[in-house]
């Protein structure tokens, strides 16, 4: 009797568990893919609205969303969220943020150099197919899935106003890498694009086979001069710095530098602070970003991906590499820094972040770049797929990013 009474309950015991078990991954299915449907609900509104049959969205008024998100809404977010959150000392414990966007580029650019080696994309899109590959969203994507993310009372961070100004805040921190690739990227494809055109510009017929040797003495004090203001007219006219130093990364600058100031993070960032209303006013402009910029997102869907010289071997190379083979080299990377001691203890968002850094589209930049080289249509081809096809792959890798964390 006594034995046949342990078997019942442990009969018992081991269906509640199973039961428990089942809610628990039945409930982090839910906390994975409930953003997701969020972002893509708000995306294909902004597709309708876009749509021939709507025409609210038309192709200037998604140019205008995109500069009202990109000139205020996204800087106000930055400026806010950061502001409040930065601080000298966190500056330090954040250190690895910036370095896992380093890491996550090289590897990717890896994982894409040997995609490419093996799929032989058409000439001349080698070189096109690695950045498209190593090159992943750091910025926008991110903020939308935290906030959409933070924004359930269920969700496992905690709190969802301290979830989401850390996310916001971890994800503008690593933006500063980004400048500095857009510096590089941009400075090299432009100081190109000048020599290019200025071999271009000098005729056979202007350059004559001999020259006569001048009689005047050079001054090299004064050629110097000549040199120098020469390469800061280059600078100004020819990098069209404006284009690199744009508002979210000003905002970025600002936030950090304010935030780390004790007395000037009392006078703007503290909810007691004299200047509070400016960071109040920033927060609820910022709250709009959200939903704007994945209107416009969806948007921009509309025309479809256009006409491709890739082919479709090549981008479906390229989908697969970007969304399934980046993301377990970034675990990887993010696993062992953590035992490695390089992450704050305890911090679950803080991981969290680091893993999404790897897990996102082919960033729009890329697309910037491929313009540059004259492959604007491939890049847009493969930015419509890709993001696409991150709907579905982003809620699998967010649900093994959340069984890992807890």
């Amino acid at each position: 009797m006594s034995h046949a009474m342990e078997r019942f309950l442990s009969a018992v015991a081991a269906s509640v568990e199973n039961q428990a078990a089942g809610e628990s991954v039945i409930g982090t299915i839910k906390i994975a893919v409930l953003p997701i449907a969020k972002v893509f609900t708000m995306c294909f509104l902004g597709f309708l609205m876009a749509s021939k049959y709507v025409n609210i969205l038309p192709a200037n008024g998604r140019k205008l969303l995109n500069g009202l998100v990109f000139s205020l809404l996204l800087p106000c977010l930055i400026f806010s969220q950061l502001g409040q959150a930065v601080t000298l000392k966190k500056m330090l414990e954040w250190w690895f943020i910036p370095m896992n966007v380093v890491l996550g580029a090289t590897s990717g650019s890896l994982i894409g150099f040997i995609v490419a080696y093996i799929v032989r994309p058409p000439y001349p899109f080698f070189k096109f197919t690695i950045i498209q590959i190593g090159i992943g969203n750091i910025g926008n994507v991110p903020l939308v899935l935290i906030a959409a993310l933070c924004r359930d009372k269920s969700n496992p961070f905690g709190d969802s106003e301290k979830c989401s100004t850390d996310g916001t805040a971890y994800i503008s921190f690593g933006q500063w890498v980004g400048l500095q690739y857009r510096l590089l990227v941009h400075l090299k494809l432009r100081m190109e694009v000048f020599r290019l055109r200025t071999l271009q510009n000098a005729a056979p017929e202007q350059v004559p086979l001999l020259t006569q040797e001048d009689d005047k003495p050079i001054d090299s004090n004064a050629s110097k001069k000549g040199k120098i203001k020469q390469f800061l007219v280059f600078l100004y006219e020819k990098l069209k710095l404006k284009q690199i130093l744009q508002p979210p990364i000003i905002a970025s600058i600002l936030a950090m530098f304010l935030g780390a100031v004790p007395f000037l993070k009392r006078l703007i960032f503290t909810t007691d602070a004299p200047l509070y209303f400016f960071t109040d006013s920033c927060n609820i402009l910022g709250e709009a970003m959200i939903p704007c910029i994945l209107l416009a997102l969806g948007g921009n869907l509309v025309d479809g991906p256009g006409s491709s010289k890739l082919g479709l071997r090549t981008t479906a190379a390229i989908i697969f590499a970007r969304l399934i083979l980046v993301p377990p080299a970034g675990l990887g990377i993010v696993m062992l820094a953590d035992k490695l001691g390089f992450l704050p203890p305890g911090d679950k968002m803080f991981r969290f972040v680091l893993l999404l850094q790897h897990t996102m589209p082919t960033s729009v930049l890329s697309g910037a770049v491929a313009n540059l080289r004259g492959c604007g249509r491939e890049a847009a081809a493969v930015l419509f797929w890709v993001h696409i096809f991150a709907v579905f792959s982003m809620a699998g890798w967010i649900v093994l990013y959340i069984n890992i964390l807890f």
